[in-house]
């Protein structure tokens, strides 16, 4: 059964009532805004938290997790993260014995031939959202929303948070908590607030970025050297990164129907930046599928040890795996 995200922000309830629910889709942030109101709204039950490899690997985790009852919380809310058509088949078979539980299932982007996107889409006791990328308007009205009791939000605020963002709701949320916590009595300062959010940083990481992508091995050891990784901004570094990739992705898929890159870039949804035109041009003849999924395989494997090993050094992981980037796009 599809439901509009924009109607789930309204009411989360919605996907609540559902036996099973998916979220799918760009939008890093609102699958994680999500999240959290589902873990508020189910807050005396226990939570538990699952990757599809995991249930891959192992189906009876799931199935356990199910037929096991806590002796201290009778239902559970499991949410299954990174999944595809592969987790459909243990859907299909746990799906009867689900009674007070509740599934969320989060995955990326799911195309119209996708066999767990159909399956979800017509089944009566099952849910499914999309959640695509915000535009502006969208941004514009979270940021006002949240910052709508400080004195001092002003537009040139307001479009230097965008401007810092691009339009990422993860990051404009990151960013405004970055506001909260510093103007405590409410009162916006529009200098510090310039200095506050980092504009610099990004903008030098995002450099980076695009160099390793392209290929460059000079300007991405020069780079990597003057750029300062901040401690908190992590996550933001590999949703960067992966978004550049899954455009990529989108590009190389859209080949087959034109040949013509500058053609296919400016067809691309979400519309690309005048300014990152040139680059991403450049960086779509250094990749392709092979090259793409090796791509993916290890942005994932970065993540997923950042969240699970408290005591590594994200810094370093992030700069590997920019290192093994830049390699992949320049090998043959």
């Amino acid at each position: 059964m599809i439901f509009k995200s924009y109607i789930i922000e309204q009411n989360i309830e919605i996907a609540n009532n559902q036996k099973i629910f998916l979220f799918y889709g760009e939008n890093q942030g609102l699958k994680k805004e999500f999240k959290k109101k589902l873990r508020v709204q189910n807050k005396d039950q226990e939570n538990i938290s699952l990757f599809q490899d995991e249930i891959i690997k192992n189906k009876n985790i799931l199935v356990n997790e199910i037929n096991n009852k806590s002796l201290f919380n009778e239902k559970k809310i499991i949410f299954i993260d990174q999944a595809n058509d592969k987790i459909l088949d243990v859907v299909g078979e746990i799906i009867e014995n689900i009674k007070d539980d509740k599934i969320f299932i989060f995955s990326d982007i799911l195309d119209k031939k996708s066999k767990l996107r159909n399956y979800f889409e017509k089944s009566k006791s099952c849910g499914i959202a999309a959640c695509y990328p915000d535009n502006e308007i969208t941004i514009r009205k979270i940021v006002t929303k949240r910052l709508s009791n400080y004195q001092g939000l002003t537009t040139q605020v307001i479009n230097l948070i965008i401007q810092n963002t691009g339009l990422d709701r993860n990051k404009v949320n990151n960013e405004i908590d970055k506001v909260i916590t510093c103007f405590k009595d409410k009162k916006i300062d529009h200098e510090k607030t310039e200095l506050l959010l980092n504009i610099r940083t990004n903008e030098d990481f995002n450099l980076l970025k695009d160099q390793a992508l392209n290929g460059n091995k000079i300007n991405t050891n020069r780079l990597l050297a003057d750029t300062i990784f901040e401690i908190d901004n992590n996550i933001y570094y590999l949703n960067s990164i992966n978004q550049r990739i899954n455009k990529l992705t989108q590009i190389e898929n859209m080949k087959q129907e034109n040949s013509n890159i500058e053609t296919i870039i400016s067809n691309l949804k979400p519309a690309v930046f005048w300014k990152d035109k040139p680059i991403l041009i450049e960086q779509s003849k250094k990749w392709n599928k092979g090259k793409l999924q090796v791509a993916l395989k290890k942005t994932y494997n970065a993540e997923l040890e950042i969240k699970s090993n408290s005591s590594v050094r994200k810094d370093l992981l992030i700069k590997n795996l920019i290192i093994e980037l830049c390699a992949t796009a320049s090998s043959a």
